[in-house]
């Protein structure tokens, strides 16, 4: 089907099909119904390629640069969620851990015609982020600091830390670790090292020495920190990990070491992912409210697209979920 076959259909000109296709301004509520009308009689689909032509494809890319991470589901939903009422469709792009690889997706993206992009966590450095930005409007998901080239929507990680910290210590820890992601990007302002020096102040301010481990946000990579800590002479009674699937490495090596939780040692993560809340791990979390930072990502993209030029950064505050893998230090 063509457009001029829809516009046969509903007796009007294949200008005026091609007002309504594309959503420009002016078009009566009259032709709307006659056009959608014929256009879903006809099963009429505009081709992409030629709407990018006339300046939009309604497509929108999400670059993802972690697929197996389980919180970034929720950040797809608050972007589907949001655009649900409009033309626009999601694309969905590997990116990968590696600034280059996640380079290459971006540069796909923005060679098949994308409207803008969402990019969730990634590690290209400042002035590559700035360069995509100039091809394409861009709002970046989960990088603190932000630029007048793009949007940034951020969680409060130094407050979500601070969270975890304030309640092992009202619950009378002394020893608390933390393991975070070992990074080997250049990038500034990624999560996991804003949140671990949430972590360091929170410890400061209630006077006690911090004690920080790299490894992965991965389950094994829970696990091995946990291992390590918890091979210690003084080992933590309380272990915060800056991301729920790396605390679920954490419990697995704290039940392969024999100890109860949370009698001999307390665990927290970071995400509340959907795994967190059930009965057998019931895993103290904090919840950034993945729903709403998409959700805010698509509604700032649409934004840029439609004209607006001025940065936004928009953070989320998060709440502590507190569950059954937390509680005081046995005596």
């Amino acid at each position: 089907m063509t457009i001029a076959d829809v516009a046969r259909r509903a007796g009007v000109s294949t200008a005026a099909v091609s007002k309504v296709v594309r959503g420009a301004y002016g078009v009566s509520a009259e032709m709307q119904t006659k056009v959608t009308q014929a256009i879903d009689e006809l099963g009429y689909r505009p081709h992409a390629a030629a709407r990018a032509l006339r300046g939009r494809t309604y497509t929108l890319g999400v670059m993802l640069s972690d697929t197996r991470n389980p919180f970034f589901p929720d950040i797809i939903e608050g972007v589907t969620g949001r655009l649900g009422d409009t033309e626009y469709q999601v694309l969905l792009g590997p990116g990968g851990i590696e600034p280059k690889t996640q380079a290459r997706m971006t540069d796909a993206m923005i060679d098949r015609s994308m409207d803008g992009l969402i990019l969730i966590s990634p590690v290209m450095t400042d002035a590559e982020l700035a360069a995509v930005a100039t091809a394409v409007p861009v709002v970046v998901v989960g990088r603190h600091g932000g630029a007048a080239a793009y949007d940034a929507v951020v969680d409060d990680d130094v407050m979500g830390a601070g969270l975890v910290v304030d309640h092992l210590v009202g619950l009378g820890h002394t020893r608390i670790a933390h393991i975070t992601h070992l990074e080997r990007a250049r990038a500034q302002g990624l999560p996991h090292t804003v949140r671990a020096e949430g972590y360091r102040q929170a410890m400061r301010a209630h006077g006690l020495a911090d004690d920080v481990l790299a490894t992965s946000f991965t389950e094994e990579g829970g696990f091995e920190g946990a291992r390590e800590l918890l091979a210690r002479d003084d080992r933590p009674t309380a272990i915060f990990a800056g991301a729920d699937i790396a605390a679920l490495g954490v419990l697995r090596a704290a039940d392969e070491a024999g100890l109860s939780v949370p009698e001999d040692l307390s665990v927290a993560g970071y995400d509340n992912i959907g795994i967190a809340s059930l009965k057998r791990i019931s895993l103290t979390s904090v919840d950034q409210d993945g729903h709403v930072i998409g959700a805010t990502a698509a509604r700032l993209l649409v934004e840029r697209i439609e004209g607006r030029s001025r940065s936004v950064t928009s953070s989320v505050s998060p709440t502590l979920i507190v569950r059954g893998t937390t509680g005081p230090p046995r005596l």
